[in-house]
C-alpha cells in the first residue's frame, strides 16, 4: 500500500507541535507577567481597612497638618515612623473626643497600647529602603506615595516592584526636584524649563549618585 503522506510530513508535524507549545508556553508567561504586574498581586490602588478609617485628605488637604508632625522620623530614620497614639490624642482630646469611630484611638492610650494599624505600602522583608536618603535629595513624597494628601482612605500608589524602583535609580533626573518641594504635593516643573534639563541640574548639584546594584537594596 502507498503511503498517504511524504517522509517530510513527520518534519512538519514536528514543527507544528513545536510551534504550537512555544505559543502556549509564551502565552502561559505573558498571562503570568500580566498577573504578576495587576492590582491583585502588586496591591495597587486597593485600600486596606483600618482599626479608624484614617482620612489624609481630611488631615493635610483640609486641616492642613504638615507630613512630618505624624511622620516625625521621615528626615532622618529608614522609615517614615508611624505616629503613636499620644500624637492623635493631641488634639483628639479636643475635637471629636466623643465620636464612636475614635473609640479605638482613645482606648489605645488609655490602655497604653499602640493602634494595630495595617501597613499600606509594605516591601518584603528582604528589600531595603532608608525614606531619610530620598527625602534629602529630593524625592517628594507623592513620587512614591502619589496624592495622598488627596486620599479619604490611603492606597498603595505604585507597583512598588523591582523595575519602577530602578527605574528611578537609572533615571534620576526624572523625578528629582528641588529639596524645599519635597512635601509640596502641588508642585509642578516652573515654566520655561523641562523636568530633564531641571533633574540633570538638581542631580549634578545634590550628587545623586543611586546605585542599581543588588546589594543597593537587597541586604
Amino acid at each position: 500500500m502507498a503511503q498517504i503522506f511524504k517522509r517530510s510530513a513527520n518534519a512538519l508535524v514536528i514543527a507544528s507541535i513545536l510551534v504550537v507549545l512555544t505559543v502556549a508556553v509564551g502565552t502561559l508567561l505573558l498571562v503570568m507577567l500580566k498577573i504578576a504586574k495587576s492590582p491583585f498581586m502588586t496591591k495597587q490602588g486597593v485600600t486596606i481597612n483600618q482599626p479608624v478609617p484614617f482620612s489624609h485628605d481630611h488631615h493635610t488637604a483640609t486641616l492642613g497638618i504638615h507630613c512630618g508632625y505624624c511622620h516625625t522620623s521621615v528626615e532622618k530614620s529608614a522609615t517614615a515612623g508611624i505616629p503613636p497614639v499620644a500624637t492623635c490624642m493631641n488634639c483628639h482630646k479636643l475635637i471629636w473626643n466623643d465620636s464612636p469611630m475614635l473609640e479605638p484611638i482613645r482606648a489605645a492610650y488609655r490602655d497604653k497600647k499602640p493602634v494595630q494599624w495595617q501597613r499600606v505600602n509594605d516591601l518584603p522583608d528582604f528589600v531595603y529602603f532608608n525614606h531619610s536618603i530620598h527625602v534629602a535629595k529630593g524625592i517628594g513624597c507623592n513620587t512614591c506615595h502619589g496624592k495622598i494628601n488627596e486620599m479619604p482612605l490611603v492606597y498603595q500608589a505604585q507597583t512598588l516592584q523591582m523595575n519602577w524602583c530602578l527605574d528611578c535609580h537609572r533615571n534620576p533626573e526624572k523625578y528629582v526636584r528641588p529639596k524645599e518641594e519635597v512635601y509640596n504635593m502641588d508642585w509642578e516643573v516652573p515654566a520655561g524649563v523641562s523636568q530633564a534639563e531641571l533633574g540633570a541640574q538638581l542631580v549634578k548639584e545634590y550628587d545623586i549618585h543611586p546605585n542599581d546594584t543588588c546589594s543597593t537594596c537587597h541586604r
